[in-house]
Parts: C-alpha cells; sequence; structure tokens
C-alpha cells in the first residue's frame, strides 16, 4: 500500500495535483489543475507566493519569495509531502483495506483533499492570505492524514463487519 501510495502520487502529482496546489487560483482554496512536466517550467526559479492583506484594500503583505533553486526541486519536494501523507494515512487501514480500493482512494484523495489543505495554506489560498502559518506542514501533512486515517478506519471497519 505504501509502495502504490509513493508511486500514484508521483504520477498524480506532475500530472495536475501540484498546479492545484500551487498554481494559479481556480476558488480560494483550491488552484488550477495542470501538469508539472514542461522543461521550461522546471527549469525556471521557484516562486513562492505573495501574500496580501484582504482587510487593507488587498496592499501587498509579503512580497513573491524566489528561493536560489529551480522549480523541479519544488515540485519534488512537496511531491515527497503529498506522497508521506498519504502514507502516514495508511496506517490506519493496512491490512483492513482491499488494495484494490485503496488504488482508487489515493489519486482521489489527493486531489479532493491533499491539494485543498496545500492550496489554502501553503499555495496562496485564502488561509494564507488571512496569516495562518503551517511551517513543519502540522496542518496540511499531520493533522489531515489523522483525520483522514481515522475516517477512512471507520469506514472501511463499518462496511467489512456488515
Amino acid at each position: 500500500m505504501a509502495l502504490y501510495a509513493f508511486a500514484a502520487v508521483v504520477i498524480c502529482w506532475v500530472t495536475w495535483a501540484y498546479k492545484m496546489s500551487f498554481g494559479y487560483k481556480l476558488l480560494p482554496f483550491w488552484g488550477k489543475a495542470g501538469p508539472a512536466l514542461g522543461q521550461n517550467f522546471l527549469i525556471k526559479q521557484a516562486a513562492l507566493p505573495q501574500t496580501t492583506q484582504h482587510y487593507h484594500n488587498h496592499t501587498v503583505e509579503t512580497a513573491e519569495a524566489t528561493p536560489y533553486y529551480p522549480m523541479a526541486s519544488m515540485v519534488w519536494f512537496q511531491c515527497v509531502f503529498a506522497a508521506i501523507t498519504l502514507i502516514l494515512l495508511a496506517g490506519s487501514v493496512l491490512g483492513r483495506m482491499n488494495i484494490k480500493a485503496w488504488m482508487a482512494f489515493v489519486p482521489l484523495w489527493l486531489t479532493f483533499s491533499y491539494t485543498v489543505g496545500a492550496f489554502s495554506l501553503w499555495g496562496g489560498g485564502f488561509l494564507f492570505h488571512w496569516g495562518v502559518m503551517d511551517y513543519s506542514g502540522g496542518y496540511v501533512i499531520h493533522l489531515s492524514s489523522g483525520i483522514a486515517g481515522f475516517t477512512t478506519a471507520y469506514w472501511v471497519i463499518l462496511f467489512s463487519v456488515h
């Protein structure tokens, strides 16, 4: 389950999920899906979004940061965070969930849960602009995998008993 989760996340991440987490805004909590595979995209300098104050006429609070590494490093670094989140979640259902169900669950959860948290807090979403800070992944990684693991284990156990 862990090996599949890591492999599936890598494929989903570069195909659509990276830009849903760190791309242009589609909704206040979600970015627009798109591939993060092009050479021109991956070799350019990484960029972290700016913050604006919504309560003071949208003035820039923190300028866009451009660290000294390529976008490819950013894509891979964040991909590993996404994969680890799903592997933590897997611990809740390990040995209880059918592998075929897990194979469907991984890309769906990554798309509809992880990308929402990542964009909201790290990618320039509404929580990011409200000033919420999540330096070490406390919400995006640990809280989301814990809550999802607990919820998933509940439903897996409920359906396996009946």
